[in-house]
């Protein structure tokens, strides 16, 4: 065929030169495609230029003129609107000559066209013709997840696997569970991938990359405890392998019985740098969880390795402080400060957290001008927010309120969320200084501002409650039912309030019931119907209500309510002991407070 480009017509005129011109577009746009398919063929037909051999003789095409023809006239059916036609005959042509690059163009036609199942029909020929084709059977992979197909996944998985290199296998074993997440039915893809993963489990090198990926699979698919055997079966296998401690660890998050055992026991197989980042994220889930005096266990053990690591003194500091060692906390934080971080970033915003929690240390021991001195190494255009709201109450604790208000005003406001906050704020800062009626104000202007709002009408009910204002907080909470009869906490709130008063306690445990049944897994709800049951005097039932509230949530308020009903019961010492876990999570909390001085109960 010749390629050369047609020159146009020189003399058209009327309906002829229109013949004429559209011949001439046309036997341009064939060249064109020819030229391109000439092009491709010699690109796959003949090796690269070798440079030490300038005198070698070009390698002839294997491209005769009848595939030739079949691939020009395929490629202009594909330009042309008519993706199948075009489709039938690159794939044929593939077939014909087993090329990997006709098999991939079939294929991306079929996916461009968004046929599915001519895609389907490539790839699984592609896979055929060259059985050791890495790229057929990650196309093939790909195609069947994307038409949902899990049943037919096990066969191209296990081949992708065994034709992966060595070096790069754990890599796709560990992607498999996110790659498999875009499955409908996760059962499914867990029965498509076990058996792949359990073959490669045998392998000494890929045993725990493997079993975790299992494992992450199984979990996904609601089998926690399954989970949990193939993290241990893993780590039986590779005991120098951290990724079934990892997945061993978002076990101990869900609660699953067992995890944090044998989370423990594999951190005694590590070195302490090996150990060193799962042992600071249990820390830190332990703390989420509030489980204090475990954390500080965790935290002893990380800041007594001899190792210049400066992330776990943050975190010690901070718990100290929720705890209200503060003098304890500012050693922790300032050590924190000295040493250097794992990563910049860390650092930076590790920095400012540092700085703003010895600021408000130096605050509530009356060092203002030490917390100012914390503020000021603080660059104001990383945190300027906080760093404001942390001035505003440095004057506010040195009478200037008036400032500190003025100060708080003067935070941007780019919509509607920033001026939320700036209220917030301000409610915030008068109600911690007692000032509860200009609180309620300030929460007034934000309601009105915001009537949609339903936390914002909580927090003035709250508000209202500390100021002594009974009646006003339980009109703001009935009408916050009515407007929003499915927001949980004000049923809660108005039937604790109750309760705390004993007034109404019928009524009071049914808007806690009410409460639960919008909120059933919430520990302080539970807390609430624990502690109504009690004023009830249902002892037997309080006490197992408390207990499964403490056990979800192991908090100072419900260790004071669950230690009232095991006091009242003539179980002191078991009270004792559970005040003073209390006092051991949350040593400043009011409520377990007066509850040991009530009862002249010092643990």
């Amino acid at each position: 065929m010749d390629c050369s480009l047609p020159q146009p017509p020189s003399t058209p005129s009327g309906r002829a030169r229109t013949d004429r011109s559209a011949h001439w577009r046309r036997r341009v746009l064939v060249c064109s495609l020819a030229l391109a398919v000439c092009s491709s063929s010699a690109a796959y037909s003949q090796p690269a230029p070798d440079d030490t051999k300038p005198d070698a003789p070009p390698a002839n095409s294997e491209l005769n003129a009848q595939l030739f023809y079949q691939l020009l006239v395929g490629e202009l059916q594909v330009t042309q609107g008519e993706p199948g036609a075009g489709f039938s005959l690159l794939l044929d042509a593939a077939r014909k000559t087993r090329r990997p690059e006709l098999f991939r163009r079939a294929t991306d036609i079929a996916l461009q066209a968004r046929s599915g199942e001519s895609a389907l029909q490539a790839a699984r020929a592609w896979a055929e013709a060259q059985p050791r084709s890495i790229e057929a059977q990650r196309y093939l992979v790909q195609i069947l997840l994307a038409l949902n197909r899990p049943a037919e996944l096990t066969p191209p998985l296990r081949t992708l696997l065994r034709l992966t290199p060595a070096n790069e296998r754990n890599d796709l074993i560990q992607a498999l569970p996110q790659l498999l997440a875009r499955l409908g039915d996760k059962a499914a893809a867990l029965k498509a991938a076990a058996p792949v993963l359990q073959e490669a489990g045998k392998t000494g090198a890929n045993a725990a990359a493997a079993w975790t990926s299992l494992g992450r699979l199984q979990l996904a698919a609601g089998q926690p405890a399954q989970a949990l055997d193939s993290a241990q079966h893993g780590h039986a296998l590779d005991s120098k392998s951290l990724l079934p401690a990892w997945l061993t660890l978002v076990l101990v998050e869900q609660r699953q019985s067992g995890a944090e055992a044998l989370l423990l026991h594999m951190l005694d197989d590590f070195d302490a740098a090996t150990q060193r980042p799962v042992r600071l994220e249990l820390s830190r889930l332990l703390i989420e969880q509030r489980r204090y005096a475990d954390a500080q266990r965790q935290l002893l053990l990380l800041t007594r390795q001899p190792s210049r690591q400066a992330e776990p003194w943050l975190l010690q500091g901070l718990l100290q402080l929720q705890l209200g060692n503060i003098g304890e906390a500012a050693v922790s934080l300032e050590k924190y400060l000295s040493l250097p971080p794992a990563r910049p970033e860390m650092g930076t915003r590790g920095h400012i957290q540092a700085r703003l929690l010895l600021s408000q240390i130096a605050e509530r021991q009356g060092r203002l001008a030490d917390a100012q001195a914390w503020l000021d190494g603080i660059d104001d255009s990383e945190a300027r927010e906080a760093i404001q709201l942390r001035r505003a109450s440095l004057l506010a604790r040195a009478g200037r309120v008036d400032e500190a208000r003025a100060l708080l005003h003067e935070l941007p406001e780019t919509g509607p969320v920033d001026a939320r906050r700036k209220l917030l704020a301000e409610a915030q800062l008068l109600r911690d200084l007692g000032r509860y009626a200009e609180a309620l104000q300030v929460y007034a202007n934000a309601t009105q501002r915001f009537p949609q709002d339903p936390d914002l009408a909580y927090e003035q009910a709250m508000t209202a409650e500390k100021a002594g204002l009974f009646e006003q907080m339980e009109r703001i909470l009935r009408d916050l039912i009515d407007r929003f009869p499915d927001y949980a906490h004000a049923y809660n709130a108005l039937g604790y309030a109750l309760a705390e008063r004993n007034q109404d306690l019928p009524q009071a445990r049914e808007l806690i019931l009410r409460a639960l049944a919008l909120a059933p897994d919430d520990p302080f709800i539970q807390d609430s119907l624990g502690w109504v049951e009690f004023r009830l005097g249902n002892l037997g039932e309080a006490r197992r209500v408390l207990q499964a509230a403490y056990a979800k949530r192991p908090d100072a308020e419900i260790a004071a309510h669950l230690g009232e009903v095991l006091w009242t019961a003539g179980e002191r010492d078991a009270a004792r002991k559970l005040w003073q876990e209390g006092l051991q999570q949350q040593g400043n909390n009011e409520t377990l407070k007066r509850t040991i001085n009530r009862l002249q109960a010092q643990p």
